[in-house]
């Protein structure tokens, strides 16, 4: 499976979050001319505000399709530019939220980055969005983008070649695991995919337990 970078996405300014816990947010990104250096905390040039839910080795880099954009462009009836998911890659040719976890990515010549697992929308995302119900319509449709950590550091502009390099065999996807509608599976990623992040395999087994009687 191929694609290609669309474009390459830094934070803007800080934003006023619209929430009490952490006021700022860094979740306005706009695309910037490349390269840009991805190194393992991610992009140089951006940072996080939310440390504890955002930011760290295995959310270093977020990336969105622009197929997924195009649908929620078209259902809200407005432009949804490169970055306005906060994203700092907006890719074509890849289903970022159909990604198998673990699957690894090879952008341009050198940097290679690993799926590591979805993005939950939050009440800073729906302040920016500013549509109503925004958390529960993009909770409900899925289409979380994905969540990457960076195994070779290396440069990235718009218009790189994506080569999909791996694919582990448990199958499991991104939306698989946002969704928990098939535990057994989960159970497989569990047992089978080294190094999932600590915040993927609490998500996976509260999906198992709460569906027990099921996978049983």
């Amino acid at each position: 499976m191929t694609g290609r970078v669309d474009a390459v996405c830094v934070v803007h300014a800080d934003r006023d979050s619209g929430t009490r816990r952490v006021t700022r947010t860094a979740i306005d990104k706009r695309p910037v001319a490349g390269p840009v250096e991805v190194r393992a905390a991610g992009l140089a040039g951006d940072h996080v505000c939310d440390t504890e839910h955002h930011g760290g080795p295995f959310k270093a880099v977020y990336a969105y399709s622009e197929d997924e954009a195009r649908r929620w462009a078209a259902d809200l009836g407005r432009d949804l530019p490169a970055g306005w998911f906060g994203e700092n890659l907006r890719v074509d040719g890849i289903a970022t939220s159909d990604a198998v976890i673990g699957e690894r990515w090879r952008i341009g010549g050198v940097l290679e980055l690993e799926v590591t697992g979805p993005r939950t929308p939050c009440g800073t995302f729906g302040m920016w969005a500013g549509e109503p119900g925004w958390v529960t319509r993009f909770t409900e449709r899925g289409d979380t983008g994905a969540y990457l950590k960076v195994i070779t550091p290396g440069p990235v502009s718009a218009g790189d070649p994506i080569a999909v390099t791996h694919v582990p065999g448990h199958g499991v996807t991104v939306r698989d695991l946002f969704t928990g509608r098939d535990p057994v599976s989960l159970a497989l990623l569990l047992a089978q995919q080294p190094g999932l992040s600590p915040t993927v395999e609490d998500k996976a087994r509260g999906h198992i337990a709460r569906m027990k009687v099921q996978v049983d």
